[in-house]
């Protein structure tokens, strides 16, 4: 059965979240759920063929309910920070809900991490998939213009798991979506990740300023900086240092500028063009995990405010560095930064947004 579906719980008014789970003989289980279109779980086999899920979350529905959380959410309309809650668009002041401190975050409140997404189909076959679709109305925590999104996760070879986004919208308006897991490659009950050796294809990254903003300033060369992955490194081996941008913050929660030197790409790649954004791997199980995308940057989080306050799966409470996050998205505060990558969408375009995680051992 490579396609089962189950109602994972209920929300407070009744409405039923489904869980569906996508198999592939010999190769990866994924578990969806239709609340934020989170990845609920992900098994993978390590280099002893034992199986293990490598990514945070909760066994129940309620935990994923609640304010600020995003364990394996698809977030937007906006996927990380605008400065100020606030941008324009042709001519036009927006104002957004304030949820990090005085900027936007992940889409707001209320953003598409707390949506109950529609399954429009579960297929079976060669290639497993579940496709989910939403709609966000015009106004919607301040944004303009009603988008409807659809994502499709799929198992295109026994050890891919796929994710398709595409969204339009009826008026202009910004969209930067992405997904939200928390990995660890050891399993997501392992302990932390800072022997976890990871490599990333940019040799540019975004610093920031107290709040997460980007600096007024071009992107900064990572040489000689802890933020340098060209070559693989362990996650935790530069994380304590003293500088200004760990400190800052508490860690690593930055972008990485994918793009290429000699220019800025307006809107990635090409739908159906990925490119090796990062690689991680797991020395204790001897997992990899390989990341392709066609968005123009990728963000590190070392899971630096996991502060032990909620348990996960299994009871487990997870601390700082129990996992970390790999976000491919559009950079941040790009709706107010012109030479950044553009967030824009019109009517007649289409956001489309593709990235591959691909598994060995």
């Amino acid at each position: 059965m490579p396609v089962e579906r189950e109602i994972f719980g209920h929300l407070p008014d009744g409405t039923a979240i489904e869980r569906v789970t996508l198999r592939r003989d010999g190769g990866l289980t994924a578990r969806i759920i239709s609340y934020g279109a989170a990845l609920q779980a992900l098994l993978v086999a390590d280099s002893a063929g034992a199986i293990d899920d490598i990514v945070l979350g909760f066994d129940a529905l309620e935990p994923y309910t609640r304010p600020g959380c995003y364990f394996g959410m698809t977030v937007g309309r906006y996927a990380n920070r605008i400065a100020g809650g606030r941008f324009v668009i042709d001519g036009a002041q927006v104002s957004l809900a304030r949820n990090n401190g005085p900027n936007a975050l992940h889409g707001g409140v209320n953003g598409f991490s707390r949506k109950t997404w529609r399954i429009v189909s579960a297929e079976d076959g060669p290639v497993p998939s579940l496709t989910l679709a939403c709609r966000s109305p015009d106004g919607e925590e301040g944004y303009p213009g009603t988008v409807e999104t659809r994502l499709r996760y799929s198992l295109p070879a026994p050890h891919e798991l796929l994710l398709d986004i595409t969204a339009t919208s009826d008026q202009a308006t910004v969209v930067n979506l992405t997904n939200h897991s928390f990995f660890n490659l050891d399993g997501a009950t392992a302990g932390d990740i800072l022997q976890h050796r990871l490599q990333i294809a940019a040799d540019r990254f975004l610093a920031v300023d107290e709040t997460a903003i980007p600096l007024q300033e071009p992107p900064r060369d990572v040489t000689g900086t802890p933020f340098d992955f060209r070559e693989a490194h362990p996650i935790g081996a530069r994380i304590r240092q003293s500088d200004e941008q760990l400190r800052r913050g508490r860690g690593y929660d930055h972008n990485f500028c994918l793009a290429p030197a000699d220019g800025l790409p307006t809107d990635g790649l090409p739908a159906d063009a990925l490119r090796l954004a990062a690689c991680v791997e797991a020395p204790r199980s001897g997992r990899i995990m390989e990341l392709h995308t066609n968005q123009p940057g990728l963000q590190l989080y070392s899971g630096n405010f996991l502060d032990g306050s909620v348990a996960g799966k299994h009871g487990r409470l997870h601390r700082q560095a129990d996992a970390f996050c790999l976000e491919p998205q559009i950079w941040p505060d790009a709706p107010n930064r012109p030479d950044f990558p553009s967030a824009r969408l019109t009517p007649g375009m289409i956001y489309r947004h593709r990235t591959l995680y691909r598994f060995t051992a």
